[in-house]
């Protein structure tokens, strides 16, 4: 025990003198010491600097008063002899201590008693030789050798224990002696590297010969001549692991770490090594697949450009609609014709918005329908309304309506396709009409229910399994006979020795890339934990606490009784790509990694003390896989959706791998995954299907066809081959490394397209031969209507002449009867005969002038259609004949009613619509009835077809038999008024002659409504 400090008597006083004269007659050596600390900002006390000496300080070590060097300079080895640790500590602590010490090094040789104690900023040392008391030294010597026994046997304990560690640790460990390097110690791990070579006794480049040219050897040299340890992460090493004669690569996170004597010499070399080629191989696979992807999203890119550029150019019209809405999403240029509008009026909207004339049609039970039940329907030939350019349009239209699906399966909107088959549809009416042998063509043409290539992207199929980081170790330790090291000089170099091993193992594990801890007792306690484990727990106490109160979030993710069980069983338990959630900081996210790791117990003198842990991030390992499970997850998904058929076949037997329900729609019949490709279709054997797959396995070169045509076995089983044509792309697949391991298959079968094509193209050379039969009889009938014009102009010349010139002798002839009547005496005409005679002449003079005035309103009436269409006022018209009329209209009594608009406008020939407007209203008047008011209405209106007119009268009316005889050239219907017969005939003839109708309802006593439209 130290005593404690008395103070100085107050009556003395403190004198530099009387210091300096305490120093000059002490018999011990005192030395005042100032500390010496490391540049930087953790100032570690790293040596010590004279201050003063005192005479006996002087003369015991033999220096002067002020040593200008420091005091490890002068003395090396105070740091293994645990003198400057004693300096060290004492003056951080502040705390008096005292130190014996054998000092035998730096020319001195004698046992020394040292005590010290902090002043200030200073350091105070008082020390003493005690050489002449030797049994005082012998007694110390013997508990020093006690002591250095005590600890010798403690580091040879813990050297067995490390050994132990090393012996069972997952990774390679093998310690080289000399500069041959020959082989002193590998463990279990290292053995199964080659476990047809026996390393041991044997130098490195004797038992690795084929490390030659890999820059091994030199690195094991050149450790060795400088004692300086290397480290690199991910080494490539190629060796014959295996033992077939062939070299294997592996990576290795890998260490030299000398290994030095007493001396400080270096006489082995550690080298520790952890295999991490699944690691680097998973991320250089990972890598590879990012640049796939990337490619492959490239490659998207160019074939969404391509498939839009199909889309925009495809023969059928394209569209698809989005959500219950159906928000219109995309269409084609043939779509928009189709639906009269431009594209940007129409996407982005609800369809039936955008298109409310296709509302009402039937379509939104159909698009309703297959949202909701996934049924594809089909159009064939279906009439269709829809307004194009601002008109009502009819067209008759082959239509799918199809399920579009998301990423998850589920139905995301529709996608339909259209083609217009109104020329086909006419055509076949029109070839109907004109020749009954054509009635037999009534193929169905099946709506195009497919799209055109979705995409043509495929990423190449990882080809191998991420190998497992770590193998299950084997138990057994293999046995060897270590060769004992050289016994040092004393027993203190010996315990030295053995505590530079004990540290060069520390160092081994602190530089080892795997988290690495040691754990002792029932309770697990933490006694040892390498960086890398201690960086897994940031900011936590490890060493010293139970593993339960150190990592309580462990204990309840199963992990300690996995402990207990190893400690319990002294068996090994391997840990393959576990999860461990730690309990994450303030404010962060919990987050889980993977880990490959073995706990296996460790023995002391034959029983379990406790377990050593080592372990792999394999997290990496396992996102990789993840992600790659993912994105081929992500791909079938698209496969499966695509409305066309895909197929992978892998190897040169093309086996099939995969096929979608596209891709088996198409054979129904036949079983295909696991058989290779010409096992499924024999008949393939030799056509050109060989041709294109084999040129796409070797080469590597995409090959397309279009409309292809390859006979297939029928369904039914019968030799006969049926013809079917196939649109196909073949693709090669490639493995990470590039090579050719499979073919991608697009098919989409286009035969009942080509065959629809095909007897399209028939119809339409039967209809070339048909039109050209009707232009031949079209010209007969156009020469038969010029010489039938040229007839008409000749007789309508010889009517105007006729008429004409008939026009004089019928005057002269009446003028000679008038003449009579008044030459012949009054007596005379008076006399029956000649009074009868004279009758008959007037009458035969008035039908022959009736005969003329009816040829020459015929006359006038095969001119009228010449004359020009104006656009005349029609309430103006009806005023001027209801002005001419007017005294007929008064005689009659009649009530006119005029409803016609002042400004309804026909498009007409002026003359020509006054003489239909008078006959009508002056027939009107003319046939009313003897016993009842005449009522006249005439009524005028604008309609879709044109201006409609309407004259209704309340008039004697007609009979059915009647009104089919009404427009009948000289038809009288009634006699009791004058006409000639030829009214209505001409009013019929003006109006059709110019596109327009007229129409008649009667009933005989109730009256007669004459109705004539006007074409617009």
């Amino acid at each position: 025990m130290l005593s404690t400090p008395t103070s100085l008597p107050a009556d003395l006083p403190a004198s530099p003198e009387l210091l300096h004269a305490l120093l000059a007659v002490s018999l011990t050596g005192i030395i005042l010491f100032r500390p010496v600390y490391a540049a930087g900002e953790g100032r570690e006390l790293v040596d010590l600097a004279y201050v003063q000496l005192n005479p006996a300080a002087q003369r015991m070590l033999r220096l002067p008063v002020r040593p200008v060097e420091t005091f490890r300079t002068l003395y090396p080895n105070a740091l293994e002899t645990g003198i400057f640790a004693f300096y060290r500590d004492t003056f951080l602590s502040g705390q008096p201590g005292q130190y014996e010490v054998n000092y035998s090094y730096d020319g001195l040789d004698n046992f020394f008693l040292l005590s010290a104690q902090r002043s200030g900023e200073l350091l105070l040392v008082s020390f003493s030789d005690t050489a002449e008391q030797q049994s005082v030294a012998a007694e110390a010597l013997r508990k020093s050798q006690a002591r250095e026994q005590a600890a010798r046997a403690e580091a040879e304990a813990e050297r067995q224990r490390l050994y132990q560690v090393l012996m069972r640790m997952p990774a390679n460990i093998a310690l080289l002696r000399g500069p041959e390097h020959i082989y002193d110690l590998v463990n279990a791990e290292y053995e199964r590297l080659f476990p047809a070579r026996i390393p041991l006794g044997r130098p490195l480049r004797e038992v690795i010969p084929e490390l030659e040219g890999q820059g091994f050897y030199e690195l094991f040299d050149r450790v060795y001549e400088t004692g300086e340890p290397f480290y690199e992460a991910e080494t490539e090493a190629w060796a014959d692991f295996a033992g077939t004669g062939e070299p294997q690569r592996r990576y290795y996170h890998t260490s030299f770490e000398p290994i030095r004597n007493a001396q400080g010499e270096v006489t082995e070399i550690l080298n520790f090594a952890v295999d991490v080629t699944a690691q680097v191989e998973a991320r250089q696979q990972v890598e590879q697949l990012h640049l796939v992807a990337q490619a492959a999203r490239a490659e998207a890119e160019v074939q969404r450009s391509e498939l839009q550029r199909v889309f925009a150019q495809a023969p059928i019209a394209l569209a698809r609609v989005r959500g219950p809405e159906f928000v219109v999403e995309f269409a084609n240029a043939r779509m928009a014709q189709i639906w009269g509008r431009p594209l940007d009026q129409i996407v982005g909207r609800p369809h039936f918005e955008a298109l409310p004339d296709l509302a009402g049609q039937g379509f939104e039970a159909v698009f309703a329908g297959v949202y909701e039940t996934g049924e594809p329907y089909y159009f064939r030939e279906l009439l269709v309304t829809i307004e194009q350019a601002q008109q009502s349009y009819q067209g008759y239209f082959n239509i799918t309506y199809q399920p579009a699906y998301d990423e998850g399966g589920r139905i995301s909107g529709l996608i339909a396709s259209a083609i217009e088959v109104t020329d086909q549809v006419q055509a076949r009416q029109q070839v109907q009409q004109l020749n009954e042998e054509l009635a037999a063509i009534n193929e169905e043409l099946r709506a195009s229910n497919e799209e055109y290539l979705a995409t043509n992207t495929a990423l190449a199929e990882a080809q191998q399994q991420l190998q497992q980081l770590n193998q299950e170790l084997e138990a057994r330790v293999a046995e060897r006979t270590q060769a004992a090291l050289a016994l040092q000089a004393d027993m203190l170099a010996a315990a030295q020795q053995q505590a530079a091993e004990r540290e060069a193992f520390q160092e081994v594990f602190a530089q080892a890339p795997a988290a690495v801890a040691l754990l002792r007792n029932p309770g697990h306690r933490f006694e040892y934990v390498n960086p890398t484990y201690q960086q897994l727990f940031p900011g936590r106490t490890l060493v010293g606490l139970d593993y339960a109160t150190a990592l309580p979030e462990a204990v309840a993710q199963g992990f300690l009784a996995l402990l207990d069980q190893v400690y319990q069983t002294g068996g090994t338990f391997f840990g393959n790509e576990m999860p461990f959630t730690p309990t994450p900081a303030a404010g962060q996210a919990p987050r889980t990694s993977y880990y490959n790791f073995t706990f296996q117990a460790y023995r002391e003198a034959g029983q379990v003390a406790g377990i050593s842990i080592f372990a792999f991030d394999a997290t990496e390992q396992v996102l990789a896989r993840q992600e790659r499970e993912a994105q081929q997850r992500q791909l079938y998904t698209v496969f499966e959706q695509a409305p066309i058929g895909i197929a992978i076949q892998a190897g040169p037997d093309l086996v099939y791998e995969f096929h979608n329900p596209g891709y088996l729609w198409m054979v129904p019949d036949r079983k295909l995954v696991g058989k290779p490709f010409f096992d499924v279709f024999p008949e393939m054997a030799g056509t050109h299907v060989e041709t294109l797959l084999r040129h796409v396995y070797e080469t590597g070169e995409t090959q397309q066809e279009h409309e292809l045509l390859v006979p297939v076995a029928r369904a039914d089983g019968s030799a006969e081959l049926e013809d079917r044509y196939f649109t196909i792309v073949y693709q090669a697949r490639r493995d990470e490394q590039g090579h050719i391991n499979g073919i991608l298959a697009f098919v989409m079968e286009v035969t009942e397209q080509v065959w629809a094509r095909q007897q399209v193209q028939s119809l339409n050379e039967e209809l070339a031969v048909i039109n050209e039969e009707l232009r031949a009889t079209n010209e007969e009938l156009n020469d038969s209507n010029r010489q039938l014009t040229r007839t008409n102009v000749d007789l309508d010349t010889f009517v105007y002449t006729a008429s004409h010139d008939l026009k004089a002798p019928i005057t002269n002839i009446e003028s000679i009867a008038l003449a009579l009547r008044d030459t012949l005496p009054a007596e005379v005409q008076q006399d029956q005969l000649v009074a009868q005679l004279l009758g008959l002449f007037d009458t035969t003079i008035a039908r022959f002038r009736f005969t003329i005035g009816q040829l020459t309103d015929i006359s006038r009436l095969q001119l009228a259609h010449t004359g020009p269409a104006e656009s005349v006022n029609l309430a103006t018209v009806v005023e001027h004949v209801r002005l001419d009329l007017m005294p007929v209209i008064a005689a009659a009594a009649t009530h006119l009613t005029v409803e016609v608009a002042p400004d309804l406008v026909v498009l007409f020939s002026p003359a020509n619509l006054r003489s239909i407007v008078y006959n009508l209203l002056s027939n009107a008047i003319k046939y009313r009835a003897p016993d009842r008011p005449s009522q006249v209405r005439v009524r005028a209106e604008q309609t879709a077809s044109g201006v409609v007119l309407t004259v209704q009268d309340s008039g004697l009316g007609m009979s059915a038999l009647q009104q089919r005889q009404l427009f009948g050239l000289f038809q009288r219907l009634h006699t009791h008024v004058e006409g000639t017969g030829v009214g209505l005939y001409i009013t019929k003839r003006l109006v059709e002659n110019a596109g327009g109708t007229i129409a008649v309802e009667s009933q005989p006593n109730v009256g007669t409504t004459f109705t004539v439209t006007f074409p617009s």
